[in-house]
């Protein structure tokens, strides 16, 4: 991080840092791993990716939905390692990458195919929204698009409070789900400041495609789950109590996840 921003002469690569200095700290020690599962994530994103693209081709929404929840299960385990590597890195657990990677995946794939599969479908659905707008005759109204980009909104910081919860602990997605709401409620401007700037990333690299794909290898999918989990971990770990429930089950020598902690 040097190569771009002058080093902090107090900056200490072995103690865990604080603020900015943290955010470079992570990049340094973790970016190797999480583009190596970002490439095998986005492998897991092509079912999906596939499934979406012949439906909008073949403007068939019938097609759409089990193409959609098909290849979202696919994806979710994907999904769900994506997501456990990034927190375990913000939590500073040791492990190489493919180790904890198959285990993440052994632990969560289960439980990732409903909600990938849910996630895959309201994907779709966004996109063929997207698809209608862009080829109906007459220009959608303003507030069509106000409440288009709401509810996408809602999504996507729906997504990013639900699968930590999944990777992290063994509770029921009703559970999940009154957790969203509760920490939404609680963090309103944190989570949707966080959510907007996961739409932004995706609309840079919707509108500027084809030469956006060139950044998948790069940047991908990685990145903006990263800084979206960065932005949010001190509120989930004081709101779930996620880094004193793991200790207290190692301590117990628990082998499970540890139990549900925090907003509800």
């Amino acid at each position: 991080m040097g190569l771009f921003i002058a080093e902090d002469p107090l900056y200490d690569p072995e103690v865990r840092q604080t603020g900015f200095n943290r955010y470079k700290q992570l990049l340094s020690l973790h970016a190797g791993r999480w583009l190596r599962i970002n490439l095998i994530t986005l492998l897991g994103a092509l079912p999906l990716a596939a499934g979406i693209a012949v439906s909008l081709l073949s403007s068939s929404l019938l097609l759409l939905v089990p193409c959609c929840l098909a290849g979202g299960a696919v994806l979710g385990p994907f999904w769900a390692c994506l997501a456990d590597s990034v927190l375990r890195a913000l939590r500073d657990a040791s492990g190489g990458w493919w180790a904890n990677w198959r285990a993440a995946w052994k632990n969560n794939w289960r439980d990732s195919l409903l909600p990938g599969a849910v996630m895959g479908l309201f994907c779709g659905l966004y996109a063929f929204m997207c698809h209608l707008f862009w080829w109906a005759q007459a220009a959608p109204s303003l507030g069509t698009v106000c409440l288009f980009l709401f509810s996408v909104l809602l999504f996507v910081a729906i997504l990013t409070l639900y699968w930590p919860q999944l990777v992290l602990f063994r509770q029921k997605n009703l559970v999940r789900l009154r957790n969203c709401l509760l920490f939404c409620i609680r963090h309103f401007a944190r989570v949707m400041g966080v959510g907007l700037l996961q739409m932004a990333y995706l609309a840079v690299m919707i509108l500027f495609a084809p030469w956006t794909l060139l950044l998948l290898p790069v940047l991908g999918v990685w990145y903006i789950q990263f800084l979206a989990q960065f932005l949010l971990y001190d509120q989930l770990d004081e709101g779930f109590a996620i880094e004193e429930s793991i200790k207290q089950a190692r301590a117990a020598g628990k082998g499970g996840s540890p139990a549900p902690g925090g907003e509800g």
